[in-house]
């Protein structure tokens, strides 16, 4: 790797990590941690209610990390479980109406601050970043795991 690669993994990542601290550090408010708020929006992207091993991998965790955050947002009436009708010694996650209003407001926020976060490039400017970043993204295939 030379020298512009590392500097463009570097700040990848750096604007990576101050987007999401930006639209999910603060979530106290919301009663979840932000990898709760992770949690949510894996769950909330899937079509039909996922498995759980499904979600864990997805997050790139051992399925006991997974137990250690669904938890607390069953407790809090966020996510419930429900047993797998093809496979009876799997557990579905299933967003409830609660826990579609976080991520709803999750989303909300993430929105807004990715507005301000690129505001200080004009429309031509974030079209070209997003069809560079496309291109970067399809060259890398889809990730393992993630299907």
């Amino acid at each position: 790797m030379d020298d512009l690669d590392g500097e463009l993994l570097e700040t990848l990542r750096s604007v990576q990590w101050r987007l999401r601290r930006r639209s999910h550090g603060d979530v106290e408010d919301l009663a979840i941690t932000p990898a709760q708020g992770r949690v949510l929006r894996v769950v909330g992207r899937c079509a039909t209610p996922p498995r759980m091993g499904e979600v864990a991998a997805r997050l790139h965790i051992a399925p006991r990390s997974l137990t250690d955050l669904v938890d607390p947002l069953e407790e809090a009436g966020l996510l419930r479980r429900a047993t797998d009708p093809g496979n009876r010694r799997s557990l579905l996650l299933e967003l409830t109406p609660a826990g579609t209003g976080v991520l709803e407001e999750l989303g909300r926020r993430s929105r807004d601050s990715a507005a301000r976060a690129f505001a200080v490039l004009d429309p031509p400017d974030r079209r070209s970043l997003l069809d560079l970043l496309r291109r970067v993204e399809e060259a890398l295939g889809e990730e393992p795991g993630s299907a």
